[in-house]
């Protein structure tokens, strides 16, 4: 029978730094309402999928809650089969929580609330929209540099915008500005990324004038001001000179800070370790970098998403965290975040241990059905297709950007209640992009529908052409969060509400007062 845990006896070990995951198994929309401060989001549905990534050591300590739907029983029951030995329930769930702890909205919020932290303690230089178009429009000697993901650059980008996401600036900025006297303007979509990409290089002591832009390209876009679109202007190799004088000015930043750098010899000690604490490897360097060849056991975790999303990467609050970075400086500059944020952080030195590995790993999950025993091949789909409902679990916005032509979308969250809703009593179908969610829900999915069951092999990827037209919805996608910073087409309410909500989290971050950061200045 699955304990029970309090919500004062949960935020005691936030406080003391202590190990334990708290998920939310909830859609990913009710989470961004209402959640506690270091909640994770992991939907019910998805567990088999994400789980062993975001909580590795079997034996961590889990807290699972919802707010009443049912979700958190059947959550904790499931964790308990995968072999998870600790797991406990948040007594009362979110709304018992409530009456001990702040709640916050929308996602990441760790690492945003920090970012607004910085600020206000290190006063990091900023202008505003208009004063960074009149900058850039009336000095020649300007360089903007971008510090989001390359794709979300591309999307919409400030003119004059180089994509250097946030673990690369201080790695590229003696190659991009080799002048002194050049302008350095630092923006992301909001404020986060901006703040901190700017206070890298104030902490790296990079000699220019440094600013971030103030709200990103949301402030841009309330001024009035146009966006560039499909822009592809990366950052350029470094050279020999500028590796140097960056490593140097990173491991000088992050000794102060406390970060330690460690041999092969030590990180096997901690690899030892890991059955007893929870320890997470993660090579920061592009996706491209790591792809190509990496050391065995760590993930790709891009240094400045590490630093924006760190609750996508790493689960149990308390854990340990090695980070890996051949140039030695994105790690070291992570690291002192990381650092900061109240994680314990190594960084690996670069010559330690080789890089014997390539491609992304094979995830860590169960083992899934055969053909002949639920799993059908996109040729056999394709030849059954008339005689066939097809139930696609993507979330919603991957749905209605592609999906297999007359597929119903249903939110995985309520599969028994949607799929009893398709007409008629042919069989039915799962799928999703890659087909893991599909496959991990199938034996849910024929407990509770009296009719065939299957799941696509390969997932919606493997059959073919998608289309975006004819969606039909048998649940209410009320499944993801839509960031009011991510795409071009927000209400500039939803902009506006976003940059005002971010403003207020030194505030909310006080009251809760469990985070354990610490800004070094």
């Amino acid at each position: 029978m699955v304990e029970f845990i309090s919500a004062r006896a949960l935020r005691q070990i936030w406080r003391s730094g202590g190990e334990v995951a708290l998920f939310d198994v909830r859609e990913e929309g009710p989470y961004s309402r209402a959640h506690p401060f270091f909640a994770i989001s992991l939907p019910f549905p998805e567990i088999d999928a994400r789980v062993f990534e975001l909580a590795p050591r079997l034996s961590a300590p889990i807290v699972v809650y919802d707010d009443g739907e049912g979700f958190a029983e059947k959550a904790a029951l499931r964790l308990t089969e995968l072999g998870y030995s600790d797991v406990r329930l948040l007594d009362g769930g979110l709304e018992a929580y409530r009456r001990v702890g702040e709640v916050f909205r929308d996602v990441n919020v760790p690492s945003k609330a920090f970012g607004e932290l910085v600020e206000s303690i290190r006063h990091t230089p900023s202008l505003s929209a208009a004063e960074a178009a009149k900058l850039i429009a009336e000095n020649p000697d300007v360089v903007v540099l971008d510090a989001r993901r390359f794709e979300e650059y591309r999307t919409m980008s400030i003119p004059k915008g180089v994509s250097v996401p946030g673990a690369e600036l201080t790695l590229r900025v003696f190659d991009i500005a080799p002048s002194p006297d050049t302008f350095v303007l630092v923006n992301c979509a909001g404020r986060t990324r901006s703040i901190i990409g700017a206070q890298t290089l104030v902490n790296a002591g990079v000699p220019n004038r440094v600013a971030a832009l103030r709200n990103g390209t949301i402030g841009w876009t309330l001024e009035g001001l146009s966006l560039d679109k499909g822009q592809t202007r990366r950052f350029p190799q470094t050279s020999e000179a500028s590796h140097r004088r960056a490593l140097t000015a990173a491991r000088d930043w992050a000794a102060r800070v406390g970060v330690e750098t460690i041999d092969a010899a030590t990180y096997d000690l901690l690899l030892a370790e890991q059955d007893r604490r929870t320890l997470y490897s993660l090579d920061v360097r592009t996706p491209e970098e790591y792809a190509a060849g990496h050391i065995a056991g760590f993930r790709s975790a891009p240094g400045g998403q590490l630093v924006q999303a760190t609750d996508e990467w790493v689960g149990v609050r308390g854990a340990r965290i090695v980070l890996y970075d051949d140039a030695g400086v994105r790690a070291s500059m992570t690291a002192s975040w990381l650092v900061q944020l109240g994680w314990e952080v190594f960084v690996l030195r670069p010559e330690a241990k080789p890089a014997n590995e390539t491609g992304a790993p094979a995830p860590r999950r169960r083992s899934a059905p055969t053909f002949g025993d639920g799993l059908v091949s996109a040729q056999e789909l394709a030849a059954r297709r008339e005689n066939v409902l097809i139930a696609d679990l993507a979330r919603s916005p991957v749905y209605r950007a592609g999906h297999i032509a007359g597929a119903y979308w249903a939110a995985a969250a309520h599969l028994e209640r949607d799929l009893a809703a398709l007409p008629g009593d042919e069989a039915i179908v799962l799928t999703s992009p890659d087909g893991d969610v599909a496959l991990d829900n199938l034996e849910r999915a024929r407990r509770g529908v009296k009719r065939e069951i299957l799941a696509l092999a390969g997932g919606t990827r493997a059959f073919g052409p998608l289309t975006g037209e004819n969606p039909q919805w048998i649940s209410e996608p009320d499944d993801v969060y839509k960031r009011p910073y991510e795409g071009t087409d927000n209400a500039r309410e939803a902009m506006q509400a976003y940059i005002d909500w971010e403003l207020q989290l030194v505030a909310q971050l006080a009251n809760d007062g469990v985070s354990n950061f610490h800004v070094v200045r």
